[in-house]
């Protein structure tokens, strides 16, 4: 199964710890941010992934080598002259993300099979094989990962857990994607499930935010709110968040499928 990390943000909720390093390489107990995610995934059975990378591009790579790519096949989506944000990345890495391995092991084309897409700064307990079983269930082009949780930008959902907006609680702007009755904000967590198909739809190109290309899909596509209250969650892109996750760390290790 494929699976793409993003890892080229500059990581500036951590300086200067991503003064001469970048974000992915940030430890927790003296594993890296990139390590963690990597192992996680690796858990669960998604053994073909790809890293963007931009800040510091050059320590992920030799990072990969020492760990001889920790036996998987890993790929690099390599960012380091223009910072794609999260739409344009995931657009640039289409051509490893697209082909999907059939059961016979050949590379062939599956626009039904989903890969997951997970940022490198998360600690999380997730069940992987759930939010894939749920993906396939609801039929969904996209599955977001989502928390009742605070957060300055919520998107919102409807009463069947489709996208149907975001709103900036600061700003209190707000987008609308559908009509709705009702609509439940929900905090992102940065994690997915998107059917390669989506790669047909994106009309966007250079750098561009993969939430406002789900805004302009969710009329006519179906994209979902995957709940995960109950898990282990923490942002662990900003400094007071890092001796949390060191408590936190032997709990996600113990989380196995």
């Amino acid at each position: 199964m494929k699976a793409m990390i993003f890892a080229a943000g500059l990581g500036t909720r951590l300086r200067p710890l991503t003064n001469n390093k970048p974000k992915a390489l940030v430890t927790i107990n003296g594993i890296s941010l990139l390590e963690i995610t990597i192992r996680r995934l690796l858990l669960f059975g998604y053994n073909e992934i790809i890293i963007n990378t931009h800040h510091f591009a050059s320590q992920i790579i030799l990072l990969l080598k020492q760990k001889n790519n920790f036996g998987a096949n890993i790929q690099i989506s390599d960012e380091t002259d223009l910072l794609l944000n999260t739409g344009g990345g995931l657009k640039k890495a289409a051509w490893f993300l697209e082909a999907t391995s059939n059961e016979n092991g050949r590379d062939g084309s599956d626009k039904t099979e989903p890969f997951l897409l997970c940022n490198v700064d998360v600690l999380n307990t997730v069940n992987l094989d759930q939010l894939r079983a749920y993906h396939k269930q609801q039929n969904a082009l996209v599955t977001l990962a989502v928390r009742n949780r605070s957060t300055s930008r919520y998107l919102l959902f409807d009463e069947t857990q489709q996208l149907c907006g975001w709103k900036n609680n600061k700003t209190q702007e707000e987008k609308v994607a559908r009509v709705a009755t009702h609509k439940t904000p929900l905090a992102f967590s940065g994690i997915q499930l998107i059917n390669p198909q989506i790669f047909d739809l994106i009309k966007q190109t250079g750098a561009f935010s993969i939430i406002d290309t789900y805004l302009d899909l969710a009329a006519q596509h179906k994209i979902v709110a995957y709940q995960h209250d109950k898990d282990i969650w923490l942002d662990v892109g900003k400094h007071d968040a890092l001796a949390k996750a060191k408590e936190l760390l032997p709990l996600i290790e113990l989380a196995t499928p």
